[in-house]
């Protein structure tokens, strides 16, 4: 499936289409009871497995030509093995049904959503009978190595239902830009207009505490995107903040420079949204006039307190053209505080951009998706680093490109949510993937570390850090234990020529910025550690707070509906509400969200094919036997499932996207 070919799908499906790829019948994984490092062979098996790795090389081919995504090292095409599993496919169609009828319902009053919505019920009960015919089929063939006929057949059925699916979410995206731009609701923009696109769905509870100061705060250590916040011991020129300012909202008993060499200062920048954050208005067919912002904000810890608080914002780089606005908590004094609201705005707006192009696009999915390539091409199926990463890396090139059609492409989805041009989007997507440095920042130690967030007793309110740190550290002894049953010295390391191939090809033809030869078996943990952790525990920490925070536009946008507040005066709730996004972006946002924030397949822990019926692709009893490696990393994980539910009894609000079992093995939604 090239995915140029893809591409015509797009065109006719309306962006759902792509889920209706037919799975490979054979096993993409043949078991392997022992796997070997390739310098242990005798000659002819070592030239078998040569032979297998030409095959997948001339199947796995490199592009930087993406139409959507120039420059970026991806896969030309999509293999069959690379499709998503059936039960997978169920549970996305199920969402995306439940996400289309919402978005059709939501244009109730209108002729677009005429005809829609009984046909999308219809879906509704199909696909429920296409699932309860699936698990009685697995129960009756289980054992079968391959998919029986009846299972294909209903396939087919799952492939003309997301058709039908995609018809429907095209009609509407046709009438609506036949309409031209939706920029501007009828009259003042106001919140109940957009609760009232929660009509099928569940409007987020975050919608009661919108203004919550506590938990604009919250979400920079427990939000969609907790990677961003950095430890400031001064405040740059760009952002002259006066201790007589800082101590009007933290009280005469605390000073700026106190607070600074206490190490209770933090900062957001959002500098590196780059061309993602034009100075002035940005026009689009779909949503007329949209603006997005590149504030900085500041925070700080109190004294005595274990949690930040908001301080201070100024809603762009320069601080000529843009003051700096103060909390302010006190409703009496409405300009002041409608204009600090109207300053969180611009930094959720920016946060929005910062998270979607670069923490989950590109840092999680398009780095899985090198990994993938590299360890397809190079590392043959009896290596016992393919068995280890091929489970978390199932599902990722696939799922990137459906995000690549949905997200990156003209008058998509993303086009109609986020701001900047699509041209400036994918360009600045693809130049973020490529900075992005393997050792200094996906290795989750080194970032904390770097950002000056790695010390509890300064920070002892950061859920994201200490629950990630409990799932890097059990990923990093499961690692360990696993590569010491195959790698029982560093020299084994270093005479292992597939490990030396796919290092060289992650970075050269990967361009998997600062990666570089194994050399020791510690190093080769790290290394590991680090991609399992990024497609499983850091993807799912940044994808699913899209369902509960990003389907709320009014709290979680892509743009703004008017430029950022220059002064106080004059401010209110009209004003405001006025920068919220337009109808259209806060529609497409639910339901993107509702799906890619929604379905969950096979937690951290779990080593299977992807292809029916499933086996175990960890057979070696040095690995999977009773009290092994695999056994003693499952109860590790259940162990930390537990610690993290009992730190959640004490939090503010409880952090549950580290959860083992809310952690899908890899990113494949």
């Amino acid at each position: 499936m090239k995915r140029r070919d893809i591409l015509k799908w797009s065109a006719s499906a309306g962006g759902l289409g792509l889920l209706a790829g037919k799975p490979s019948t054979a096993s993409a994984a043949l078991p392997v009871l022992k796997p070997t490092l390739p310098q242990k062979l005798d000659p002819i098996s070592a030239t078998l497995r040569r032979l297998e790795l030409v095959g997948r090389q001339a199947t796995y081919l490199w592009t930087e030509s993406h139409i959507n995504l120039a420059g970026v090292p991806m896969g030309a095409v999509v293999p069959p093995g690379e499709l998503p599993a059936v039960e997978h496919q169920l549970k996305t169609v199920s969402k995306a049904v439940e996400a289309v009828t919402n978005f059709a319902a939501s244009f109730a009053t209108s002729a677009l959503a005429s005809g829609s919505l009984q046909s999308l019920d219809n879906l509704r009960t199909r696909i429920a009978g296409l699932q309860a015919t699936f698990d009685q089929l697995a129960a009756q063939n289980a054992g079968l190595l391959s998919l029986p006929a009846a299972v294909l057949a209903l396939l087919g059925t799952l492939t003309s239902s997301l058709g039908d699916v995609g018809t429907q979410l095209k009609q509407i995206h046709h009438d609506l830009l036949s309409q031209g731009p939706l920029g501007a609701l009828n009259g003042p923009k106001t919140l109940a207009q957009y609760d009232a696109l929660f009509v099928t769905i569940e409007k987020p509870s975050i919608s009661q505490i919108l203004h919550d100061d506590d938990l604009f705060a919250a979400m920079r250590v427990a939000g969609p995107n907790p990677t961003l916040l950095q430890r400031a011991t001064s405040l740059p020129t760009k952002f002259p903040l006066g201790n007589a300012q800082y101590q009007q909202v933290m009280g005469a008993n605390d000073s700026l420079a106190d607070a600074a060499a206490a190490g209770r200062l933090y900062l957001l920048d959002y500098e590196g949204l780059g061309d993602m954050a034009p100075v002035g208005p940005v026009a689009k067919p779909l949503t007329g006039t949209g603006y997005v912002y590149a504030p900085i904000a500041l925070f700080a810890r109190p004294k005595n307190g274990r949690s930040l608080v908001p301080v201070a914002i100024q809603c762009g780089q320069d601080p000529v053209r843009n003051p700096i606005f103060l909390r302010a908590d006190d409703t009496t004094n409405a300009e002041a505080y409608w204009a600090w609201q109207s300053a969180k705005t611009t930094v959720q707006v920016a946060d929005f951009n910062y998270h979607e192009m670069f923490v989950h696009l590109g840092r999680t999915h398009l780095m899985s998706e090198a990994f993938a390539m590299a360890t397809q091409r190079q590392l043959a199926t009896a290596h016992p680093l393919s068995r280890l990463l091929s489970p978390h890396l199932e599902g990722a090139m696939f799922i990137n490109e459906f995000a690549t059609l949905i997200i990156m492409a003209p008058l998509t989805t993303g086009d109609v949510i986020l701001t900047a041009p699509i041209e400036t989007l994918q360009h600045e997507c693809g130049r973020d993937r490529l900075a992005y440095d393997f050792y200094d920042r996906m290795m989750l130690p080194n970032d904390l570390r770097t950002r000056g967030v790695d010390d509890a007793t300064a920070l002892p309110d950061y859920p994201y850090r200490d629950d990630a740190l409990l799932v890097w550290n059990a990923i990093a002894q499961w690692v360990a234990d696993y590569v010491a049953v195959y790698y029982p010295s560093d020299s084994d390391v270093t005479g292992d020529y597939e490990l030396a191939a796919w290092a060289t090809e992650l970075a050269t033809t990967g361009k998997v910025k600062g990666f570089r030869a194994i050399a020791t078996r510690a190093q080769l943990v790290d290394v590991l550690t680090a991609i399992i952790f990024n497609a499983s525990a850091q993807h799912a920490a940044v994808n699913f707070p899209q369902y509960s925070v990003m389907t709320y536009a009014p709290f979680s946008a892509g743009a703004g509906g008017t430029p950022a507040p220059t002064t106080s005066a004059g401010q209110s709730e009209a004003s405001w509400s006025q920068m919220l996004p337009s109808r259209i972006a806060a529609q497409e946002q639910i339901l993107l969200f509702h799906i890619l924030g929604g379905v969950y397949y096979r937690p951290l822990g779990e080593y299977k094919d992807n292809t029916f019926p499933h086996l175990p692709v960890l057979l070696d009893p040095a690995v999977a036997g009773p009290g092994g490696p695999l056994e003693r990393f499952r109860t590790a994980l259940a162990g930390i499932e537990n610690t993290i539910r009992q730190r959640n009894t004490t939090r503010a609000r409880p952090y549950e996207h580290l959860l083992p079992s809310r952690i899908p093995s890899s990113t494949n939604i």
